[in-house]
């Protein structure tokens, strides 16, 4: 099953693929199994396709709560770079993810709630900018309250 498994989350076939990232990503919340991976997985976030950046930003904050090496220090800025995907589907994942990963990773969340005060939207059409503003409000409000509770 894990031979390949880059091969196989970006392959053709969407729905396989697919599904294969929520069952990491669900194994990911329970066990530190997939952790091993990390490294591979992102080497995804360059990805040309934008459902396999969105799988592996999820499948990464997925997994940051066992990140005792702390590699995502390595990607951070790669990931960060997301909020502001090409694809405004991609920024959306981007945004609701670093929830998972500023509450995982605190020492993230100064560097994240001020990338997501600096992101240009302006590229986004109308009809998305708003849902993605809304992400970041989102996002920002559960990290704050994290780290009023923290301290």
């Amino acid at each position: 099953m894990k031979e390949n498994i880059i091969a196989k989350l970006t392959v053709k076939d969407d729905k396989y693929a697919c599904a294969l990232a929520d069952k990491i990503i669900s194994e990911s919340q329970e066990t530190d199994e997939w952790y091993e991976y990390f490294d591979d997985f992102a080497t995804l976030l360059d990805h040309p396709k934008s459902l396999v950046r969105n799988r592996a930003l999820y499948i990464l904050a997925a997994n940051a709560q066992w990140d005792e090496e702390n590699r995502f220090d390595g990607i951070i800025s790669d990931y960060l770079l997301h909020i502001t995907d090409e694809k405004p589907i991609t920024a959306r994942q981007c945004v609701k993810a670093l929830a998972q990963v500023g509450l995982e990773k605190p020492q993230y969340i100064p560097r994240i709630l001020s990338c997501l005060r600096a992101a240009d939207l302006s590229k986004y059409k109308d009809s998305m900018r708003p849902l993605i503003e809304k992400d970041i409000e989102e996002t920002e409000r559960i990290l704050k309250n994290y780290n009023t509770v923290k301290l």
